[in-house]
């Protein structure tokens, strides 16, 4: 079967293909990625058909999509600070570019198209675990796109009988995330400096915390979904339960490293959330045989392939 992968030369989308080219039911993966945060080297040597170009461009969806038995898109401008500095660009991409995708979807007839949302759409919500019936009190113009993005998903579904599955991924994490830009994750950031010798930056009093989710653990979801063609009427959570402070996180990586880090505290940034923890009471009900990464394990292959791939002082 031909999968199609948007934003496959990024960090998750190109762990995707590479999970999806271990599937013998694979026969032809594109990946379409106009390279504006994805690497081309992400995929070089895997047997996929590259498109370089964006998800806006309908004319370049036709031809990739012609055929398709499932659509994963994970083509997006990621990033909270990103979206408070360019709102307009990340609505075009994330919000505009789903729906454009949808379309596309439509018009061949796509049997199943995944999507990824984030677990930024709850937001100012409270309450914890996040469970997908909880308001959606999103904080950040990256929220409200992803936010868009699941929605759209849940209405094709519902007018146009389109199976769907919006996925809304927390904090995730792994070999393959760039480092070296103002945007970075807090996990690559962290690894990086830790490397390099520089202090971890944590903003506010690093109390704040997440449900870190290791690549390797999405990548496996997401070829399951593929592979038993999995849908949802909803958003459901990608993430396992866990709940890490950033100084626990710390701690950890300081474990894996064998020594200990150097940290300085600034101001807390607007858009963060301040606690994110998953319910996977739905995850677990559609796909209740994967096994997540321990998140030391995760560290581990991160510490890995950041020394052997990232030079010092990028």
């Amino acid at each position: 079967m031909k999968i199609v992968v948007t934003g496959g030369a990024g960090f998750i989308g190109s762990n995707v293909v590479r999970a999806l080219v271990e599937m013998p039911e694979v026969s032809d993966i594109v990946v379409i990625d106009d390279l504006s945060t994805g690497r081309l080297d992400n995929v070089a040597g895997l047997p996929t058909r590259f498109v370089c170009g964006s998800i806006l461009e309908s004319a370049l969806l036709d031809d990739a999509f012609a055929g398709a038995a499932s659509v994963v898109h994970l083509a997006a401008v990621p990033s909270v600070p990103r979206s408070i500095e360019d709102p307009v660009r990340t609505h075009q991409a994330n919000a505009t570019g789903t729906l454009t995708v949808l379309e596309a979807a439509r018009r061949h007839r796509v049997p199943q198209v995944i999507l990824a949302s984030s677990s930024s759409v709850y937001g100012a919500n409270p309450a914890l675990p996040k469970r997908e019936s909880l308001r959606p009190m999103p904080l950040s113009p990256y929220a409200v796109s992803k936010l868009a993005t699941e929605a759209y998903a849940v209405a094709y579904a519902s007018c146009y009988g389109m199976a769907v599955l919006p996925f809304r991924f927390f904090n995730v994490f792994g070999p393959g995330q760039a480092a070296n830009h103002a945007y970075a994750a807090v996990v690559p950031a962290f690894v990086s400096a830790a490397l390099d010798g520089r202090p971890l930056r944590v903003f506010g009093d690093g109390r704040q915390t997440r449900d870190f989710t290791y690549v390797g653990s999405v990548a496996s979801v997401l070829v399951e979904a593929v592979r038993r063609r999995v849908s949802a009427p909803d958003a459901v959570n990608l993430a396992f339960g866990t709940r890490t402070s950033l100084l626990g996180l710390i701690a950890k990586l300081e474990a894996v490293l064998g020594r200990s880090v150097e940290v300085v505290h600034e101001a807390p940034r607007p858009g963060d959330v301040r606690d994110s923890q998953a319910d996977c009471t739905r995850l677990r009900t559609l796909f209740p045989t994967v096994s997540p990464y321990p998140l030391r394990v995760g560290l581990e292959a991160t510490v890995a392939w950041m020394s052997a791939r990232v030079p010092a002082g990028r």
